[in-house]
């Protein structure tokens, strides 16, 4: 079958090939049939180091298809069923999961990192984040393939499978963000607009887009923003939407030091910061121990949104079928397996009009 193959950490690109196979599926694993793949930065920080991954191994863990077969103890699920899939199955019963933070479940997610989910010949090749939906077919745990109705487009669901969740999760499940708020989120791509559109189902009443890109500030307010700015102009802008006071919730979708001290330095006293972005380990924010205590901000890291996949999959099918959640609208581009890495380079250049990218695999 066809794979994007990555050689080595530090690649630039991709190898498309036709001669890799995935694993056989376990008693509690599925066989997916791959329909559509989303592009996500996470996916450039996997080839260059940011985040970990192994190599060689399949890219892609935005995704949505059709199960094609399960394993002997899989009861929930039976091929032709549609599916998302999630890079964090949850396994139900680590000290994660039964405490209701299963997006914190590590069991799977260790086992990416030593168990491949594919081979090009006697090559093992790695799944990154234990997918790989840059595949025609992927294999994964039962537990990490999300039922959806059939009605919903592939494309569609699988913005979901990463973005979306991250995105709007970040405000509902991380900050809880209250009606009638103010809100402000710096950075405006896939998951950012995600971000806004959260806050807009939340009830924010004040949702400021911050982007040193200013092309994309027209598509912020189109997704839930009151006002966008750039970063320079974000002090100015804070001191009159919220009367020289700070925002009450501030949400960094970036993931650099500076941002993220953006972020606490534009929320109230007693506000929350929520760090929503993926950054590296060697990056060091620095804050002093006399502002931590004397102005009293909730720092949040927010990890996957804080989602629980199966029951918030389900909610954020419920907003787009209400309306609430425009989800056809964040695709900017359609692209074949072929133009993978197109979408790749586009994506790392900073194009002003990409908000997600999908690639129809099938």
């Amino acid at each position: 079958m066809r794979a994007a193959v990555l050689n080595a950490i530090g690649d630039d690109e991709l190898e498309l090939r036709d001669d890799v196979t995935t694993v056989d599926p376990g008693p509690h694993e599925v066989r997916i049939g791959v329909r559509a793949s989303g592009i996500c930065h996470s996916d450039l920080s996997a080839m260059d180091g940011t985040l970990p991954a192994l190599a060689p191994g399949v890219v892609g863990h935005e995704g949505a298809g059709e199960v094609l077969q399960v394993g002997s103890a899989v009861e929930h699920l039976t091929p032709g069923d549609h599916v998302t899939v999630s890079f964090v199955p949850p396994c139900g019963s680590c000290p994660s999961c039964l405490r209701g933070e299963p997006n914190l479940c590590a069991v799977h997610a260790i086992a990416a990192f030593s168990s491949p989910r594919f081979r090009r010949g006697d090559t093992p090749l790695f799944g990154y984040g234990g997918l790989g939906t840059f595949a025609d077919e992927v294999v994964v745990p039962a537990s990490g393939a999300i039922k959806v109705d059939p009605d919903v487009p592939f494309e569609t669901a699988a913005l979901i499978a990463c973005g979306v969740l991250t995105g709007v999760g970040a405000v509902l499940n991380t900050a809880r963000v209250q009606p009638g708020s103010t809100v402000v989120v710096i950075g405006c791509g896939g998951v950012g607009v995600s971000v806004l559109q959260g806050a807009r189902l939340a009830g924010a009443t004040t949702i400021v887009a911050v982007d040193p890109v200013t092309a994309k500030h027209d598509v912020a307010k189109r997704f839930g923003a009151t006002h966008a700015t750039t970063p320079e102009g974000l002090e100015e802008l804070k001191q009159t939407v919220t009367a020289h006071e700070g925002f009450d919730y501030a949400f960094d979708v970036v993931g650099l030091p500076a941002t993220i001290r953006s972020a606490w330095d534009s929320a109230r006293r007693g506000g929350s910061v929520v760090v929503v972005g993926a950054g590296k380990a060697d990056a060091m924010v620095q804050f002093s121990a006399q502002e931590l205590f004397l102005h009293d901000k909730k720092i949040l890291g927010s990890f996957y949104g804080s989602a629980h996949v199966h029951r918030d999959t389900a909610r954020m099918i419920s907003f787009w079928r209400a309306g609430l959640l425009d989800l056809d609208g964040m695709i900017s581009r359609r692209l074949t397996f072929a133009e993978i890495n197109d979408g790749l380079a586009t994506l790392r250049e900073g194009s002003t009009d990409v908000i997600r990218q999908v690639v129809t695999v099938a």
